[in-house]
C-alpha cells in the first residue's frame, strides 16, 4: 500500500477528536442537467496516491461479492469515475458496495443545495441501477454514500456537486438515519479535515446480507460502513465506523428512537463488508488491539469527543 516504512498504532496510540469550528468559501451554484455518457468520460476518480506517502488502494471485493461486481463497459474493475470519487456497484442489488472519495479539507467550497437531481449514469444499463420508484410516497431517503459537501472542492466543486446525485451514489436509509445521526458523523469528520487543512480518503458502503428484507422488489440494507484513512503528524492513520438501521425497517415506519454508530476496527469492517482493505488495517490501533488481545474492539459514538484517531 505505501512505499514507506509506518509504525503501526495500537489502542493506546490513539487520542480524541477535537473539532474546532472554521469559516468557509462559498461558491455559487449552476444548473447541471441531465448528464450523457460522453460528459462522463473525463471524470478522473478516486486517486489511490491522494495521500502521497500513503499509498491507498480501492477495496477490493472478495468472495462471492467478486462475482458480483456490476461489468462497466471499456474498464475490467468495474469502477464509474466522478469528481474526486468513485463507485463500484453491485449487480444483483444495484446498488454501491462502496464509494470512494478524496476530500482536500483545504479547499473545500459550499455550493449551495438548490433542487435535487436524481439522475441514472449512462455509462451502464439502468436496470442495474435502484431509481426513483424506491423512494416515492414513504419515508425512505435518498442517502448520498459520497456526501456532496465533503467531494466539493477545488475549481471543479460544481461539477462535483452534481456528480454526487448520480443513483449509483444513493442508497435507501430512514429518513431519521439519514438526516441526524450518520450526517453527524461525517460532520465531525469533515470539520476536522476542514479544520486542519487535511487531506483524507473516505470509503462508504453498506453491508449486504441474505436476511435484508425487500421492499418494492430492492433489498434494504440493514448497515452501512465508513472507513477514513489519513496522515496524521506524518504518520498513517485509519478509523472505521458503522451504522444499524434494522430496527427502524420493519413495516417501514417513522424512526421513533435513536440510532447508534460504533467505532469498529478496519479489520471487522472488511469481514463484515466483503472487502480487502488491503495493509489499512496496520494503520487502525483498533484492528491491531484486536490482533494482539484476540477481542473484538467497538465504542459507541456520541459525539466528536469519543472518536479516537
Amino acid at each position: 500500500m505505501s512505499h514507506k516504512e509506518f509504525r503501526r498504532p495500537g489502542l493506546r496510540d490513539l487520542r480524541r477528536l477535537a473539532v474546532p469550528g472554521t469559516a468557509r468559501s462559498t461558491v455559487a451554484a449552476s444548473s447541471m442537467g441531465v448528464t450523457d455518457s460522453e460528459s462522463l468520460n473525463d471524470r478522473q476518480g478516486y486517486d489511490t496516491a491522494f495521500l502521497d506517502d500513503l499509498v491507498v488502494p480501492l477495496p477490493v471485493p472478495v468472495g462471492a461479492l467478486a462475482e458480483d461486481v456490476t461489468p462497466v463497459p471499456g474498464r475490467d474493475d468495474g469502477r464509474l469515475d466522478y469528481t474526486h470519487f468513485s463507485v463500484v456497484m453491485s449487480r444483483s442489488r444495484r446498488l454501491a458496495i462502496f464509494t470512494a472519495l478524496n476530500l482536500d479539507g483545504s479547499r473545500l467550497e459550499s455550493v449551495p443545495r438548490r433542487n435535487d437531481n436524481w439522475r441514472f449514469d449512462p455509462r451502464i444499463d439502468e436496470s442495474l441501477q435502484v431509481g426513483e420508484s424506491l423512494y416515492a410516497r414513504n419515508p425512505l431517503d435518498r442517502g448520498h454514500l459520497v456526501r456532496r459537501t465533503s467531494a466539493n472542492w477545488g475549481p471543479e466543486a460544481e461539477q462535483a456537486n452534481a456528480d454526487t446525485f448520480h443513483f449509483t451514489n444513493c442508497t435507501p436509509q430512514m429518513a431519521g438515519f439519514n438526516q441526524q445521526t450518520w450526517l453527524g458523523l461525517e460532520d465531525y469528520l469533515l470539520e476536522n479535515a476542514r479544520a486542519d487543512g487535511q487531506r483524507i480518503t473516505v470509503f462508504t458502503g453498506p453491508v449486504f446480507r441474505d436476511g435484508d428484507r425487500r421492499y418494492r422488489g430492492v433489498k434494504i440494507p440493514e448497515a452501512y460502513w465508513k472507513v477514513v484513512a489519513f496522515m496524521a503528524d506524518g504518520q498513517p492513520s485509519a478509523t472505521a465506523y458503522m451504522i444499524e438501521q434494522a430496527e427502524e425497517l420493519e413495516g417501514l415506519g417513522f424512526m421513533f428512537g435513536q440510532y447508534k454508530t460504533y467505532q469498529r476496527s478496519v479489520a471487522r469492517i472488511g469481514e463484515l463488508a466483503g472487502l480487502d482493505f488491503a495493509d489499512l488495517a496496520e494503520y487502525d490501533g483498533f484492528s491491531n488491539e484486536e490482533r494482539e488481545t484476540g477481542t473484538r474492539i467497538e465504542t459507541e459514538i456520541r459525539g466528536p469527543s469519543d472518536i479516537l484517531v
